[in-house]
């Protein structure tokens, strides 16, 4: 009988092993930086080229190495971090296992440089695909010089999968960033391509960050200590209205190693309860200090995960200290006792503009078509004021007033999608609605005034009484206008009056079999999902020139991405042109975004992407239609007028999945007559 089972040779073992530890160039990165921060280097030196596919170069000035050990480095599973299993359960350095250098050996072909300072030459090592070309001293620098060059030559379906340059870049800049900040005291560098990307002299770790971040990080950071017998938590956290959309900003480092930790994450965001917009996660770099026999850091190749023996302790611990740092350095906001309550009712503002006096003030008495005697201030449209860039206090709005296009809505959506036919019977669903108010609308074309109509006998619309709201003309309300004067008959409109909003957030719509519950927010995310995937696919995507570009500075991270995508932004309506180093100037932003701050807009459309990049299996168009959707339908929850709930109601219908976002949350929850019975006993 022939024996089938042989040991594999060692080459092929690597290349086995490399498959693990070895994902992309930022794995090379990763693994020989921590190298050497274990080498007790205190300034190391990282240049890249073609995100490194070509080169990938690590100059440190640490304790170096002997021929000797040279030469062991490169075998499997030879280290001199650990001596016994015991170890295992007290590291304290980066790596352990022995693995990096060996599978890094397997699959691109090195050059070392290494000399120690007490030695008068160094070694020099050229390896291919594991097989050793050359060992020689040679006359170096104390430290070690590590070239990576050709990385996958010999397994080319691995170098086939690799993504685009900008993305490669991207998870170097995130792993360099990570190793940067766990070890502020030793000076980094990072340069690609011949141009330098960071420049990090050694210093405290607020420092760190301000230099890595930007200046803007420094008036948003607040000290986060707390000391225990069991653990001690310090580093820095931000402040609420600096939170961001996208989750990419916080850091977990233990006993100085990064890791990624859902748990603790959701810790300090209970200890930021109340204090953060819908969705939004703050800035943090918090450090855990806890004896390594409480802790398992043996659980994947990446060592990014790990495990406590009391991850409650730990939790709770975790959440004292952030909440006892929110609460010593006064971040929560303030409430306002001064404003008129009363006249702000229903009218959403921006909570970061929050301060000790109300930005929006009544406006000019409004005056009546028949008479001179002014009337009583009303209270303004909500969806006319989050988009129009000019004071309410600065304008005398009448209701003959034309206003600008220009002035935009909260409710700015383009022209209304096609009709779809498998949407036609959907209408049924509102039969047999008890029709108890009888009104009529005016087909009014100036968009001046859109109030129901009163019916006296001859059904002529009235001008409105002292008691009725009046609500200024936008882009929305045309829209309607336009849909109702042209398309009265299309089956798709709603003609019941019995819609009805909740708390800015719902709309309560009756219909035969009950009532139907539409998320508003959700709504919105949809139809603009649709509207801006069309504008990419298409490259027809409309944009709103700023009267006053605006300067905006990002991370080197998101500069590269914008750079990448620059095409693509533009098929959506961005305008912008590089001003500098890591600096754009906004010139136009997508037209269905007017109202927001465009700088940060840019800036939180790009982390979002970011984030997205690595979580998400997603082409471009659709990554991205996704981002700008779900970040401009946030600030959607704004009160309607009936005119535009309808219009609201109408388009979602008429979307390509008015049931779904595009990630798959409900959007409209039908309760039942019985459902609504069964409630009530």
């Amino acid at each position: 009988m022939v024996n089938v089972i042989q040991l594999l040779p060692d080459s092929i073992a690597n290349q086995i092993a490399a498959g693990e530890v070895v994902q992309r160039p930022a794995s090379v990165v990763k693994e020989l930086l921590e190298n050497s921060v274990d080498a007790k280097a205190k300034s190391v030196q990282v240049i890249i080229r073609e995100a490194g596919r070509n080169l990938i170069q690590i100059v440190d000035d640490g304790v170096g190495m002997t021929e000797t050990d040279a030469r062991m480095s490169f075998e499997r599973h030879a280290t001199s971090k650990i001596r016994s299993s015991d170890d295992l359960f007290r590291i304290r350095t980066m790596g352990f296992r022995g693995e990096a250098l060996a599978s890094i050996a397997a699959v691109a072909q090195i050059e070392m440089r290494t000399r120690r300072a007490e030695d008068e030459l160094g070694t020099l090592i050229r390896i291919e695909g594991s097989d050793i070309k050359a060992q020689e001293p040679i006359t170096c620098l104390p430290g070690t010089n590590l070239l990576i060059k050709n990385l996958f030559f010999n397994v080319p379906a691995r170098r086939n999968f690799l993504k685009s340059n900008s993305v490669e870049m991207r998870h170097i800049i995130d792993e360099f960033q990570h190793v940067a900040l766990a070890n502020p005291e030793v000076a980094f560098s990072l340069f690609h391509n011949d141009q330098e990307i960071y420049n990090l002299p050694a210093g405290k770790l607020s420092r760190r960050i301000v230099d890595m971040f930007g200046k803007s990080y420094r008036e948003q950071l607040n000290s986060c200590e707390e000391k225990t017998p069991y653990v001690t938590v310090h580093g820095y956290i931000g402040k609420p209205e600096s939170a961001k959309k996208a989750r990419n900003e916080q850091f977990f480092f233990v006993n100085n190693r990064y890791i990624k930790h859902n748990y603790l994450h959701h810790a300090v965001m209970g200890a930021y309860e109340g204090t953060l917009p819908e969705g939004s996660h703050p800035f943090y770099v918090l450090f855990i200090e806890i004896d390594p026999s409480h802790i398992d850091i043996n659980i994947h190749p990446t060592k990014t995960e790990i495990k406590f023996d009391d991850e409650r302790s730990v939790y709770a611990i975790m959440m004292a200290a952030v909440r006892k740092a929110v609460g010593l350095y006064n971040l929560a906001p303030s409430l306002d006792f001064d404003s008129d309550v009363n006249f702000l009712a229903g009218v959403t503002t921006n909570p970061a503009k929050q301060s000790g006096k109300s930005d929006l003030e009544a406006p000019a008495p409004v005056s009546k078509a028949s008479s001179s005697e002014p009337m009583a201030p009303r209270p303004i449209s909500p969806s006319w004021a989050a988009g129009n860039s000019q004071p309410v206090k600065e304008r005398s709005l009448r209701r003959d007033d034309s206003l600008d296009s220009a002035a935009g809505s909260s409710f700015n959506l383009s022209p209304k999608p096609p009709i779809r036919p498998s949407v036609n019977n959907w209408q049924t669903l509102y039969e047999g609605v008890a029709d108890s108010e009888q009104t009529t609308r005016p087909a009014n074309t100036s968009g001046d005034w859109l109030g129901p109509a009163r019916t006296t006998g001859s059904a002529v619309d009235q001008p409105p009484t002292e008691s009725e709201p009046i609500t200024l003309g936008s882009r929305a309300n045309q829209l309607q206008v336009s849909l109702t004067s042209k398309e009265k008959d299309s089956p798709v409109l709603i003609e019941d009056e019995n819609i009805v909003q909740l708390q800015n957030r719902y709309l309560l719509a009756p219909i035969k079999s009950g009532l139907m519950l539409i998320d508003q927010r959700r709504a919105y995310e949809r139809i603009l999902y649709d509207q801006f995937h069309t504008a990419l696919t298409k490259q027809n995507g409309s944009s709103q020139q700023l009267l006053f570009p605006k300067t905006i500075t990002l991370t080197p991270v998101d500069f590269q991405l914008a750079i990448d995508l620059k095409q693509d932004l533009t098929n959506l309506g961005f305008e912008f042109d590089e001003l500098g180093a890591n600096t754009f100037v906004i010139r136009g932003i997508p037209a269905l975004t007017m109202g927001e701050n465009e700088e940060e807009l840019f800036a939180n459309l790009l982390a979002q992407l970011r984030a997205d990049t690595g979580r998400l299996k997603l082409d471009k168009v659709e990554s991205m239609a996704r981002s700008l959707a779900r970040r401009s339908a946030i600030h959607r929850a704004t009160r309607l007028s009936a005119t535009e709930c309808r219009a609201l109601v109408n388009q979602l219908f008429a979307s390509t999945n008015p049931s779904y976002t595009p990630t798959g949350e409900p959007i409209t929850v039908v309760l039942t007559l019985d459902k609504i019975a069964g409630l009530l006993r």
